[in-house]
């Protein structure tokens, strides 16, 4: 297995970096002395989240930018190089929900999710890989066991998901088979992780949403990141439910679409739903790496 810089060596740009997964690998990142440079649309969050680094000696910088929009990342990356001089891992981790019966979703709201879940990873991946490149360096795509799996009442997100996995098998091919460029693409996929995923999700259903247990720490899938970025990888499964989840839905397809059906009832809480509109359309400002417990 490939080794690359370790991560006290590293400079590492994560997307997403104001809550959940994201947060927790830039906190985690910064504790072991890489330079973590910090992409989301919350701008409070990033500025407090880059004064918390700095102020434990660790260096980190801020940028505000929606990633659907290739120009803002773009400059964003400019930013990053002008501050650190190279990039050593790209991780693309932001990422957006819906829960509500695929035929009552507006196609607007559609339309926003695949401009972040996958346009966001298309377009940090085709920016981040010269620099890549020129670092002999990793790129980390966050997918999810829904990659291969399917949710109901999630039906949009799992299909942008797929969507990432076809994405990052085929220039995986392309970068490291034909085009034999020195940079490792990697896709991590976890099973449900104990983050701000539901109450951020854009909710067409009357109950609030949550995820169906077992539920995972998002520590543990930053770790299973900030490995990857030192030992590279390929798919990366993270949490058994992840495993079990894909094997049965690619060897017992049926059951698998029965099993699923079941536990839809496991996504709804029993309490009104709070904030319907979620943050599809506006930044979070969360700035929590776990969720609320559901009552």
């Amino acid at each position: 297995m490939a080794r690359h810089r370790p991560l006290d060596e590293q400079v590492i740009v994560i997307t997403g970096a104001s809550s959940g997964i994201g947060l927790a690998t830039a906190l985690r990142a910064a504790e072991q002395g890489a330079k973590v440079v910090l992409i989301a649309r919350s701008a409070q969050v990033l500025s407090e989240l880059e004064q918390t680094i700095a102020e434990h000696g660790g260096q980190a910088l801020a940028l505000v930018a929606d990633v659907s929009d290739r120009a803002q990342l773009e400059q964003a990356l400019a930013q990053a190089l002008a501050r650190f001089g190279r990039i050593d891992t790209w991780v693309n981790n932001a990422g957006v929900a819906i829960y509500g019966l695929l035929p009552e979703v507006e196609e607007a709201d559609s339309r926003r999710l695949f401009d972040v879940n996958f346009w966001g990873v298309v377009n940090g991946s085709l920016l981040a890989l010269p620099h890549l490149s020129a670092s002999e360096g990793v790129l980390i795509n966050v997918g999810s066991e829904a990659s291969e799996a399917v949710v109901p009442w999630q039906g949009m997100y799992s299909a942008s998901k797929h969507a990432v996995k076809g994405f990052t098998d085929g220039l995986r091919i392309e970068i490291e088979q034909i085009l034999r460029r020195p940079v490792e693409v990697v896709l991590i996929q976890p099973t449900a992780v104990d983050t701000p995923y539901p109450e951020h999700a854009r909710n067409y259903m009357p109950e609030e949403p949550k995820l169906p247990p077992p539920l995972i720490d998002p520590v543990r899938v930053a770790d299973t990141i900030l490995e990857a970025a030192q030992h590279g990888g390929r798919d990366i499964k993270v949490g058994a439910m992840a495993s079990a989840n894909v094997a049965m839905s690619r060897w017992m397809p049926r059951l698998a679409d029965r099993l699923s059906a079941a536990r839809g009832h496991t996504q709804q809480q029993e309490r009104p739903a709070l904030q319907p509109e979620g943050t599809l359309h506006r930044p979070g400002e969360s700035g929590r790496v776990h969720g609320r417990p559901p009552l």
